[in-house]
């Protein structure tokens, strides 16, 4: 399959016969931090059309406590596969499933004194602003809420983890580090399948998936229809798999062209 096809070429067919959709937050439901209303109204349209939705993110455990309870989705993959979080609203309380419940305090201290030496070595880098909301990993920002850094500098960011031990993963925003083996992919198999029943090694296709950065490229791998966010463009040569499709437009703009065409071909 060429990879990066226009959003138009995919069949329609395809289309209609997805059950869910998945989708990063940053910089694909986002345009510059902010959700739109035209993103949050295709989040809206695409469940009122009997669709899940699920999104897929690195944002913190606190974040995804509050997306789960108030934002019209089924459940929440967070911190790259850390957990996922749905809200029983008939029984009205949060189930919480943890990759690795039982070392989170003791991989904790582990990221602390690895965040430490990261910031002595990356001259204007930072920790996130969401870091005290997270429970599994540690988010390092690199032009969110600091002057961009160089691409050299996020690689480096990377490397440190790596030389620690840990996994890392680069967002559009965050170079994001964990103690233990698990991504995006690893947490929504098992979401989709212990929530929902849909076994996504024996039914990709009935999957959409939408993101924009290096941490999708597990997902993008994956499944057939997975879809770049325009500006998917501009992080190609950091991502290891590249989504199959790609909408006309970026970000929350884009998002909201993939609801229209799957909700056109359901029609």
């Amino acid at each position: 399959m060429n990879r990066l096809a226009p959003l138009s070429t995919a069949a329609r067919s395809d289309l209609r016969r997805a059950r869910a959709v998945l989708t990063d937050i940053d910089d694909t439901l986002t345009t510059d931090g902010r959700v739109t209303a035209e993103a949050y109204t295709a989040l809206e349209q695409l469940r009122a059309a009997g669709l899940l939705v699920v999104p897929i993110t690195g944002r913190p455990a606190g974040w995804c406590d509050m997306i789960a309870r108030t934002w019209p989705v089924d459940a929440v993959v967070g911190e790259n596969g850390a957990f996922y979080f749905r809200y029983d609203e008939a029984a009205r309380r949060m189930i919480r499933v943890y990759t690795d419940p039982s070392s989170r305090t003791e991989k904790r201290a582990r990221l602390d004194a690895l965040a430490d030496r990261i910031l002595a070595e990356v001259p204007g880098a930072a920790i996130s602003a969401d870091q005290p909301y997270r429970e599994a990993d540690l988010a390092i920002d690199f032009c969110e809420d600091v002057p961009p850094l160089p691409d050299a500098a996020v690689g480096r960011i990377a490397e440190l983890f790596a030389e620690a031990g840990a996994t890392a993963k680069i967002s559009s925003i965050h170079v994001n580090g964990w103690f233990g083996s698990y991504d995006k992919l690893t947490m929504t198999r098992r979401c989709l399948a212990e929530q929902f029943s849909i076994d996504i090694d024996t039914a990709p296709a009935s999957v959409v998936f939408a993101g924009d950065s290096p941490n999708d490229a597990p997902m993008f791998g994956f499944f057939p229809l997975s879809v770049g966010v325009a500006n998917v463009l501009e992080q190609r040569d950091r991502c290891d798999n590249l989504p199959a499709f790609v909408t006309p437009s970026p970000r929350g703009q884009g998002f909201a062209e993939l609801a229209a065409a799957i909700l056109e071909a359901r029609r």
